[in-house]
């Protein structure tokens, strides 16, 4: 199940932070996407030490904690996403689809008129297209 998703701009700033677990987990998958982001640093700019070659977007698993682990997936435009999900037997094509709806929902979302970019996702359309895509993650399987 995908309990946190998030979309970070190329500055490492937040601009969009979702979770979808009772407020007491929000903070603590709040810091765990935040120290994704040193990973997802690390394999951009250390490419033949760790991870996929540069011109794959998917980043992969970026680390397992103790009940989650973290993916991560890269644009052409160096905006981050993150997904956190408690499930341990996760299939990589699963994960790479659930990216590429994710980032037509971006890409939808940045591509109105009246959204500035490098700033916070305020649609409420996009947000029910993520919620949509989180809810039908679990049932591909």
């Amino acid at each position: 199940m995908i309990v946190c998703v998030a979309v970070v701009g190329h500055q490492n700033n937040p601009l969009y932070i979702q979770s979808f677990t009772e407020a007491d987990d929000a903070l603590k998958l709040h810091h765990i996407v935040h120290c994704s982001l040193d990973v997802v640093d690390e394999r951009v700019n250390n490419p033949k030490k760790s991870g996929p070659p540069l011109n794959e977007t998917f980043l992969g698993l970026l680390y397992p904690t103790e009940n989650y682990k973290v993916y991560g997936y890269l644009t052409n435009t160096k905006v981050k996403f993150i997904m956190v999900t408690t499930d341990l037997d996760v299939r990589d094509a699963d994960v790479r689809n659930f990216f590429r709806r994710f980032h037509t929902a971006y890409v939808d979302a940045v591509s109105n008129p009246f959204h500035v970019p490098e700033k916070k996702i305020a649609s409420r359309v996009f947000a029910e297209r993520v919620s949509t895509i989180v809810k039908s993650y679990g049932l591909s399987y």
